[in-house]
This record gives structure tokens, C-alpha cells and sequence, in this order.
């Protein structure tokens, strides 16, 4: 995540003119379009995404569903095969799809958000309020997340994949804020933001209007990265029985097929699909997040 520290940060009220940041909305359109990891990591994000999203609604039973005969190899009926409950392997597959992003996407979403505020609060206030942040940020960041979540489980018995995501997300922002808020120290000194004191802005306008659009790449980048370790996160979770105890996800996924020994069995049409399916989305938010970086970097850039 290289792509901020490298570019120039314009200043909106730069009196070369509005054209300015349209053309370079332009032209990193015309890398985006160009740059091959890009395009190869956010197509498979989004096909893996759409048979999520469309894959259930063609979908008669549901998931868990006992609809055919046990341990059936995949064939023409059952494109990936039944379990050895006779459940229907596809079917469970594209609803732990749904599930694995809405898992991922959520805890992305709470982690950027926390984040975003501790970095921008601590970089451009700095002093005392930097201080007791930093200090937040350190103790979270030495917090054993999977013990967190254990303690919570156990004590709880919060199984939901809402209540997953969100424990996720409030484990996992603290190196994201330390680097939004190292970002926001180096752009807090220039004249565009310092002009917007002189205006009379509040902290959160001079944050939103001024120092927030130059980072826009860094916080997208940020956020790719979030999303790829929350679904990361959530899945292990769900292999080692701590995920939701309702529903299906490509973690428990691999969950019920090492429990019923589809291994042992020879029953690789059971814990192949969703292996592959989380090493797919994680690996293509990576080489997308790689892309990326080399369209908003221009010392980066393929010509």
C-alpha cells in the first residue's frame, strides 16, 4: 500500500484549474483498464461474488437439505457431488459464498470505519488525543483475536454472522489506523489544509473535505486489504466450530467435511470447492489490491 506515499496530493483550490483532478480521474481509469492483475483479481472477485448472489435464487431446497443419495460423486444431477448425508455440495457452496462475503464485507466495513476515525483523529489533532489513541491502538493490537472470540463464545453464546463480522471488525483496525494516521500527520502541514483553518472549518470538515479525497487511494487499498483478512479470519473461525450455528459458509464447509472424514473417505468433491473458494477470493482481493497500487502509483504504472 505504496500508492499515497508515492502520489502528490492536489489541493482542491488549486488555481490551475477544476480540470485537474478530472484528469486524473481519467487517467487512472485508463491504467485500471490496462492493468491485467487488476482486472484478473476483480473478475474473479466479481463471478465468485454474482454466483453468491444469484446461485441460491436457482436453488429449490435448502442448503442443508438432505435431496439425494449419500457420498455421490459429482455428476450431471449433483455438479459437486452430495455429502454423505445426501446434501447437495453446489448448493452449500453458493450459499457459503453469500455468507463468506457478507462475513468479510462487514467486518471490513467496521474495521475501515474505526480505523479511518482513530487514524484521522490521532494524525490531525495530535498531542494528548494522539496519545490516548495510540495507546488504544496498541492495546488492541496485542489483543489475541481468537481468544477474544473464545472467551465470548464461551460466555456469550453470540453465534450469528452479524455479531461474527462486527467482533472481527473491532479486533482488526489497528494497524489500518496506524497507517491513516501516519498519512494524515504528513498531509495535516500543507497549504490547502491550512487555508481551511484559516476558513473557519471544524476538524471533521478539514477531515471529510481536504485530507480524506487525497487519500482516497490509500483508504481503498486499506479497505481491500481489511475485507480479504476479516473473510480470512471469519473462515478459520468457522473450521474450528466457532463460527454461526445456523446457515452454511465455506468454512463450516471445511468444518463438516473434516468432522465426518471426507479426507479419510476419498470425498474430495466436499472440502475442495469451498478450499478453493476462499483461497480464490482471498488470493484475487490481493492481486486486485497489487493492481491497484500500481494504477494510483505512477513510479509503478506498466506502460
Amino acid at each position: 500500500m505504496t500508492a499515497l506515499q508515492e502520489a502528490v496530493p492536489r489541493d482542491p483550490r488549486d488555481p490551475r484549474g477544476a480540470a485537474a483532478p478530472v484528469s486524473g480521474r481519467r487517467e487512472a481509469l485508463h491504467f485500471a483498464l490496462r492493468n491485467g492483475k487488476l482486472l484478473a483479481g476483480a473478475g474473479v472477485v466479481l463471478v465468485l461474488l454474482l454466483l453468491g448472489l444469484i446461485g441460491p435464487l436457482t436453488i429449490d431446497a435448502p442448503p442443508n437439505e438432505y435431496v439425494g443419495p449419500p457420498m455421490k460423486a459429482p455428476s450431471s444431477e449433483y455438479w459437486f457431488g452430495t455429502t454423505t448425508f445426501g446434501q447437495d455440495v453446489f448448493a452449500q457452496f453458493v450459499y457459503g459464498l453469500r455468507t463468506t462475503f457478507a462475513a468479510g464485507l462487514l467486518g471490513g466495513v467496521v474495521a475501515s470505519l474505526i480505523g479511518m476515525v482513530v487514524g484521522f483523529l490521532a494524525g490531525f489533532r495530535g498531542g494528548l488525543l494522539d496519545e490516548i489513541l495510540n495507546m488504544l491502538t496498541n492495546i488492541v493490537l496485542v489483543i489475541p483475536t481468537l481468544a477474544v472470540l473464545l472467551i465470548i463464545n464461551a460466555y456469550l453464546g453470540i453465534r450469528s454472522v452479524v455479531a461474527q463480522a462486527i467482533f472481527i471488525g473491532l479486533t482488526s483496525w489497528p494497524w489500518a489506523a496506524r497507517a491513516i494516521r501516519a498519512q494524515t500527520f504528513s498531509l495535516r502541514g500543507r497549504d490547502f489544509v491550512d487555508l481551511a483553518r484559516l476558513s473557519g472549518s471544524n476538524t471533521w470538515k478539514i477531515i471529510t473535505r481536504e485530507i480524506a479525497p487525497n487519500m482516497s487511494s490509500y483508504l481503498l487499498l486499506t479497505f481491500i486489504l481489511l475485507f480479504g483478512n476479516s473473510i480470512l479470519i471469519a473462515s478459520s473461525l468457522d473450521f474450528i466450530g466457532l463460527g454461526p450455528t445456523e446457515g452454511v459458509s465455506l468454512g463450516l464447509m471445511l468444518q463438516n467435511a473434516g468432522q465426518w472424514s471426507a479426507m479419510q473417505l476419498g470425498m474430495w468433491w466436499w472440502f475442495i470447492p469451498p478450499g478453493a473458494g476462499i483461497a480464490a477470493i482471498v488470493g484475487a482481493l490481493y492481486v486486485a489490491n497489487v493492481g491497484l497500487d500500481e494504477v494510483f502509483n505512477p513510479k509503478l504504472r506498466e506502460t
